[in-house]
């Protein structure tokens, strides 16, 4: 387990109903052949080591001793394996025949989970056979030894902090009140199932959505080892659907009909994150679950759970398409609720032909509709300095003009000599303060014009760039509403090219691929040739990069180590080890030491799960220091050094 990662597999092995040593061995060699792939809980399927479908066989003697039998004898096999394994099958214990969940670790029985609901409804019959475990757990002389015996068990690691694991049975996560809610607030943080689910149209997705909801709403890792083909028996049919999920999100899933082993790692450490960060995640306060101790080793394996490059952007077409409506929708929703509240008889949008200024005036416009108000209400400012190019400047007026909003010409060049000579800046200086003064007069422009007919000025900053505070403080920083305030660069993108995809307008949809088509510059130096002399990315790092991020470390409270981790293994064809190391170290320098321009945010409409208002999402300090981020980033730089050394 290495930056709180550790692997699970979920094995719906080969099985004969009501032949024993076949099961055994069957189970053996998956046990076998999971931890060759470094899995350290492995799930199997309710009542495998005879079958789910034996029916009245269980009441036969013969069938419960082998059954037991055999229990120790896979217990003794895992004894050199480095594994949680949970196996489910039947026990005769006194007087009564369970459906029981066993726990094995290291060659020994550490407890037998109960199935706490049993179905007795359509093809099922569980309770002719079988009686409900206790309400409690408890312990049991079980061949000689006390073993815990009951539902809820929490099987805690020895050696890996927050690794507490508890299992439930097939139905129990079907009913009203699942088993796993309490184990959860306990402390569970890996809830496995061993199941027996038949198939029946439409179940599948039933049941991917029932473990995908459970996992997100105890914020845990839910994995389910379902029955397969070898229990197809007599009136019903099993598929081995396998599923793995972590807070909501469906990490491996087994294709059905066809019995194998599905992997994937859990990250323990986002979800005590998420749970800490949760409030509506109330802890039991006081504890009453039996805990069992059990023992792995911490291992560094290789991850083989994929990240997105673009996490703020669905990779699924149709998902993307949905997600951009709705998120234009807020936008705009966000927007008509501000104009109509202030009584604002215009909107006033900075057009520089770009692709953030492009996105406000289309979310404007929307507002606008929604409002039933002219768009010739929508002021459309271009202000030509000295970097504009005519490609920028000549997408921005066509771009009004398809909008339907007033175009409004003001060349600020002037203006800004004129402010050189007061403060004794040389034109020729290309410093910091000569494309700062161009940004603060493109502002003050705006709001003279916001405050001469009665407007207000629409933000065109996204978040990425109030990341890294890559905006002129009381410049480009500054409006009276930032509709893009929550939107990363990397969405911004799919959300202009949707609205170019999703027009009618063809004039619209070629200057929108056009923009699409630009580089992105703030055009604040003097162009080359014609050409945008100044590329944004070039100067602070890939988008790409900063929204990754950006993602995991406010999202999940990733460290700069494991945040690493993932982009070299995720941008791997992209970007080489020292150039990702390079910009993360960029980021976070500037992600901390520009926080008093977050802190001084206007408004704008939270679109996602990460956002940066101070209000809201991110109540930091401005002067917090970044020396802790830092220095980690520093151990990893050191011991890629050390490497290359050797």
């Amino acid at each position: 387990m290495r930056d709180g990662f550790i692997k699970v597999a979920a094995a719906t092995p080969d099985i004969k109903v009501a032949d024993v040593e076949y099961n055994t061995k069957k189970i053996c060699e998956s046990i076998e052949a999971a931890v060759e792939e470094h899995a350290k809980i492995i799930v199997f399927p309710e009542l495998c080591v005879t079958g789910y479908t034996c029916g009245d066989l269980f009441a036969q003697d013969v069938l419960l001793k082998k059954a037991k039998e055999v229990l120790f004898e896979i217990a003794a096999f895992t004894k050199d394996k480095d594994c949680l394994v949970f196996v489910g099958v039947p026990l005769g214990i006194e007087e009564k025949i369970y459906n029981v969940a066993a726990a094995l670790n290291h060659g020994e029985l550490l407890g037998l989970t109960t199935k706490t609901f049993l179905p007795n409804y359509g093809e099922f019959y569980e309770m002719r056979q079988f009686t409900p475990g206790p309400k409690t757990a408890r312990e049991i002389l079980f061949e000689g030894k006390k073993i815990p015996f009951g539902p809820q068990l929490l099987f805690q690691a020895d050696s890996i902090e927050n690794l507490i694991v508890s299992a439930e049975i097939c139905e129990d996560v079907w009913s009203v009140v699942p088993p796993s809610i309490q184990a959860a607030t306990e402390g569970a943080v890996i809830l496995v199932n061993c199941s027996a689910s038949d198939e029946t149209i439409g179940k599948d997705a039933y049941r991917r959505e029932l473990i995908q909801g459970q996992s997100a709403r105890l914020i845990a890792g839910y994995v389910y080892a379902n029955a397969g083909e070898g229990e197809s028996t007599t009136d019903v049919v099993f598929g081995g659907h396998n599923i793995i999920a972590e807070n909501g999100t469906v990490l491996a899933e087994a294709k059905r009909f066809k019995n194998e082993v599905i992997y994937t790692e859990i990250d323990i450490q986002r979800l005590i994150g998420e749970r800490r960060r949760n409030t509506t995640f109330q802890a039991a306060e006081e504890r009453r679950l039996m805990r069992i101790p059990f023992s792995i080793e911490k291992e560094a394996a290789e991850l083989t759970r994929k990240f997105p490059k673009k996490p703020f952007v669905p990779a699924d077409e149709q998902i993307r398409s949905r997600r951009c409506e709705e998120i234009l929708e807020i936008q705009a929703m966000g927007l008509k609720k501000r104009l109509a509240h202030t009584g604002a008889k215009t909107a006033v949008v900075g057009l520089s032909g770009g692709l953030d200024s492009t996105l406000a005036l289309l979310v404007t416009a929307r507002a606008f509709e929604m409002l039933k108000k002219d768009k010739k209400e929508i002021l459309a400012v271009t202000m030509p300095c000295f970097g504009t190019t005519d490609r920028t400047y000549q997408n921005a007026c066509k771009m009004a003009e398809q909008v339907g909003a007033a175009l409004k010409e003001v060349p600020i060049a002037e203006a800004v000599r004129v402010h050189f000579r007061d403060i004794g800046q040389k034109e020729s200086d290309h410093s910091v303060t000569y494309e700062n003064a161009q940004a603060r007069e493109r502002t003050q422009v705006l709001m003279d014009i916001a405050n001469r007919t009665g407007g207000m000025v629409i933000g065109t900053g996204d978040m990425s760039e109030l990341a890294l505070g890559w905006a002129t403080y009381n410049g480009d920083h500054m409006s009276m509403y930032g509709v893009n305030a929550s939107v990363p660069k990397t969405l911004v993108r799919y959300l202009v090219k949707y609205a170019a995809d999703e027009t009618t307008d063809e004039r619209l949809k070629k200057v929108l691929y056009d923009v699409l088509d630009t580089p992105v510059s703030p055009e604040l130096l003097p162009p080359k040739d014609g050409d945008i002399a100044q590329c944004t990315e070039d100067l602070v790092g890939p988008y790409e990069l900063h929204d990754f991020f950006l993602y995991y470390m406010l999202r999940f409270g990733y460290s700069p180590k494991k945040i690493f981790r993932l982009a070299r293994d995720t941008f791997e064809q992209e970007y080489d080890t020292e150039t990702i190391l390079k910009w993360l170290e960029i980021f976070v320098k500037r992600f901390f030491s520009q926080q008093f321009k977050r802190s001084c945010l206007p408004d704008g409409p939270k679109i996602g799960t990460v956002a940066l208002s101070p209000r809201g999402d991110l109540r930091m300090p401005s002067d917090a220091s970044a020396a802790v981020w830092l220095q980690e980033i520093k151990e990893i730089s050191n011991r890629m050094e050390n490497t290359e050394s050797r």
